[in-house]
């Protein structure tokens, strides 16, 4: 699945001839909100940490000290991540993001179904055997989501 929206900073980037992030079985973090708090997020990194694998979070936006600290991690070597805005608007976002969490296996972290980012646990997390970002697009490729999901999603969207 591909959608028209790239990294939020530069500093991201793995692949410095290409200028784009390439995150192998990355864990995949979905979420309809800002964040600007590293502590609505750290549970998820530290789960990443631990696991070994890099993170992709997609979000409205991350900004601030959120994005400060994952910048720094990512420099320092610590923590493979790349965060991402979410792709389209209004409504039309709002069903990407669940075609996205279908494709992957994840949860949508949403107040309106419920969840909050420093609530949720490292569950409603998704996967994808390889993700490629550029600045300009994300490439999110063979998502670990159940086959009877995305056919039931498919049939939906078809409706």
């Amino acid at each position: 699945m591909k959608f028209d929206r790239g990294y939020i900073s530069p500093y991201f980037v793995t692949d410095s001839k290409t200028q784009r992030v390439e995150l192998e079985n990355p864990l995949i973090l979905l979420t309809d909100k800002k964040v600007s708090t590293l502590q609505s997020i750290l549970h998820f990194l530290e789960h990443s940490m631990k696991s070994g694998q890099p993170v992709l979070i997609i979000a409205e936006d991350v900004e601030s000290e959120a994005l400060a600290t994952l910048v720094v991690n990512k420099l320092r070597g610590g923590l493979k991540v790349c965060a991402v805005k979410a792709p389209g608007f209004g409504d039309n976002r709002k069903n990407t993001m669940v075609d996205i969490s279908v494709l992957c296996g994840a949860q949508l972290i949403s107040e309106e179904l419920g969840l909050k980012l420093d609530t949720a646990g490292v569950e409603v997390m998704g996967s994808a055997k390889k993700v490629i970002v550029s600045k300009d697009d994300t490439l999110i490729l063979d998502g670990s989501g159940e086959k009877a999901s995305l056919d039931d999603r498919v049939s939906t969207i078809r409706q």
